[in-house]
């Protein structure tokens, strides 16, 4: 069964097409981008085949699926002769509240639950929503799926997610915290314990997820029992240009200070902060490292504040679980650069980590254990796949 995969941002669609039935092969991907605008850009790369871009007007999320319908069909960079190949859709989307604790094959009832929770994901949930209207009018017969980022924490137990605010915010609002990247720690921790040859199941795994945005996740038994990100996804860590943990009252101060309304303080904590706030416009950890080895002052501290961040966060889930047997890092940051990793690892001797910097510095993008044979918690750097983990989802519920 091929499975189309669709992440539907406000202005742009991420998609693979993947063939289940033949190993998970992936048979093509694409980014449609600048929905909306007046010129958008389409661009589409079919496996063994030369990668298809264009510039065109893309008024609507429903033109810019039509433009990758066409290219998976079309005669010279097509992967499928006919749309009926297409087995089922499965959606990234961004916010199930309580409501969807696991993937879940939607029709009209689910999909009215995932507008209720629009106004828990404003930015999100509509653009999801988006591509589920889209594909129910291309593609009617067609079974769609939705794969929730945060279905894969609704097993915290309450001491996890509760707000120390009045309770009456969490019983009528619903404000309490849900984490995300569910599909990216769902998808490494047992992947780690398997090359191990481990059993997912009896062990104690902290998962960092370090990329532009950035969250950790405590996972006890093959559940998640804490995570960084909470009711929306700025809290927890330093991001690109998320602020992460901030003492709100320092909120309230600089609203006042500066006259700042709701919608421009909600742009300065996501889109002004974190690592791009620190450094005054850059947000590229790659540039933060090169500024740091050159000794710019401005990106050392950035660095630091990112890496001392997520060290504080693996002690914290460590005490939370009584230990950790195993460390994940995954995402671009986790899978790549070499330097964060280390500034993470090595001082994490106190509980077992012994940190093999020869396997650090000659990995790159790839599955490798960065802790020498022996170590007593094992570190390990994962390659991250969430369009598979959403492609298995989907393929498992209709097939």
């Amino acid at each position: 069964m091929k499975i189309l995969v669709l992440n539907c941002g406000s202005s742009s669609i991420k998609y693979q097409l993947i063939d289940m039935a033949n190993n998970a092969e992936l048979l093509a991907k694409g980014l449609v981008e600048r929905i909306g605008l007046d010129m958008g850009i389409f661009t589409h790369k079919p496996e063994g085949k030369e990668k298809y871009n264009i510039e065109t007007p893309i008024k609507d999320h429903e033109v810019g699926i039509g433009l990758v319908l066409n290219a998976l069909t079309d005669t010279n960079h097509g992967v499928i002769a006919s749309l009926n190949e297409i087995g089922a859709v499965g959606h990234r989307v961004a916010h199930g509240g309580e409501y969807f604790s696991k993937s879940t094959i939607l029709k009209e009832k689910e999909r009215a639950e995932i507008e209720k929770l629009c106004e828990l994901a404003p930015l999100h949930n509509p653009a999801s929503l988006l591509g589920i209207d889209v594909m129910t009018k291309l593609l009617p017969t067609t079974p769609q799926v939705g794969v929730f980022d945060t279905s894969f924490h609704q097993t915290m137990p309450k001491e996890a997610y509760l707000y120390a605010i009045p309770y009456k915010y969490y019983t009528e609002d619903k404000i309490r915290r849900y984490g995300f990247h569910g599909t990216s720690h769902k998808f490494v921790a047992p992947k780690a314990a398997n090359l191990l040859g481990k059993n997912y199941e009896d062990m104690k795994i902290i998962v960092c997820h370090l990329g532009n945005g950035a969250s950790i996740c405590a996972i006890k038994n093959g559940k998640s029992v804490d995570t960084s990100m909470g009711f929306t996804p700025v809290e927890g860590l330093v991001m690109g240009t998320r602020c992460g943990d901030l003492d709100s009252g320092a909120l309230i101060y600089i609203a006042e200070k500066e006259g700042l309304s709701y919608k421009e303080m909600n742009t300065l904590i996501n889109k002004k902060s974190g690592i791009c706030g620190l450094t005054n416009g850059t947000m590229d950890m790659r540039d933060v490292s090169k500024g740091r080895d050159a000794g710019d002052e401005t990106m050392t501290n950035a660095f630091n504040c990112f890496a001392y961040r997520v060290k504080k966060y693996i002690g914290a889930y460590a005490a939370a679980m009584d230990g950790v047997d195993l460390i994940v890092m995954t995402g671009g940051i986790g899978e790549n650069a070499q330097d964060m990793r280390e500034a993470v690892l090595k001082d994490l001797t106190f509980f077992g980590v012994d940190f093999d910097a020869n396997a650090n510095n000659n990995s790159r993008g790839e599955d490798v254990i960065l802790t020498k044979p022996g170590s007593r918690t094992i570190a390990m750097a994962i390659t991250t796949n969430e369009e598979l983990v959403i492609a298995t989802d989907t393929y498992n519920l209709v097939k």
